[in-house]
């Protein structure tokens, strides 16, 4: 089967990981069907990873979850890791999804970067033991990194980076900053967030990161800076 058209697809991605699938309803029947069965796979190996921890959940044991044969994993993720490697494609998805909020122009992008901050918490935020599998599996196979590169350094900074620029075309956002600068600094304050609650997982992972965006937002804000 080819991995590429199922794969490098976010748009079935983006109402992961519990809600409904409507972005499947434009492709084809053998398209959507591999596209369910991806997702199924992934879905099922987040509950058990949430469940049992990283380490004591096995390839067999997501297949049996999601009620598929062990080859017809491989037909979609190379390893255990790769399944995590889809959270990148998650996280773009609701990049996406902000991006298109902030050129909509109908809430602040105070609002815009604020839902996507708690949003982005969701998946990870469901136990300490999913974020540091997330977290590891990033940084111990090189082809998730290079995807986690790919779908948040490069694609996923860019999109920021719109919504940061127009932050400042509004005179939200300071407009001595520079708008990639920024970008990155988005992603380093949620990903360093993350890793902090990963090794103590309390209080809860959205409110930390609400914390978290409130400071930096305070760092960044036009109205915030003339106090």
């Amino acid at each position: 089967m080819n991995k590429g058209h199922v794969s490098n697809s976010t748009a079935f991605i983006e109402a992961l990981p519990f809600g409904p699938l409507p972005h499947l309803r434009g492709m084809g029947r053998r398209q959507r069907r591999a596209a369910e069965t991806r997702v199924r796979l992934f879905r099922c190996a987040l509950q058990l990873f949430a469940e049992r921890g990283y380490p004591n959940v096995t390839v067999e044991d997501i297949t049996e979850a999601a009620d598929v044969g062990k080859g017809t994993f491989f037909n979609y993720f190379e390893s255990k890791d790769h399944v995590l490697g889809v959270m990148g494609e998650i996280q773009l998805g609701k990049v996406k999804q902000a991006l298109t909020m902030a050129e909509a122009g109908e809430q602040t992008i105070c609002s815009v970067l604020h839902h996507l901050f708690i949003r982005s918490a969701e998946e990870p935020g469901r136990s300490p033991g999913l974020a540091r599998a997330l977290l590891s599996s990033f940084l111990a196979s090189e082809d998730v990194r290079r995807l986690m590169a790919h779908n948040l350094a490069s694609e996923g900074r860019k999109m920021l980076a719109k919504i940061v620029a127009a932050g400042q075309e509004r005179g939200e956002i300071d407009s001595h900053l520079k708008k990639e600068r920024v970008a990155l600094h988005i992603q380093q304050a949620f990903m360093g967030t993350l890793l902090l609650w990963s090794l103590e997982g309390r209080p809860a992972l959205q409110a930390c990161a609400e914390e978290s965006f409130q400071h930096f937002w305070r760092a960044i804000s036009v109205r915030e800076q003339r106090r």
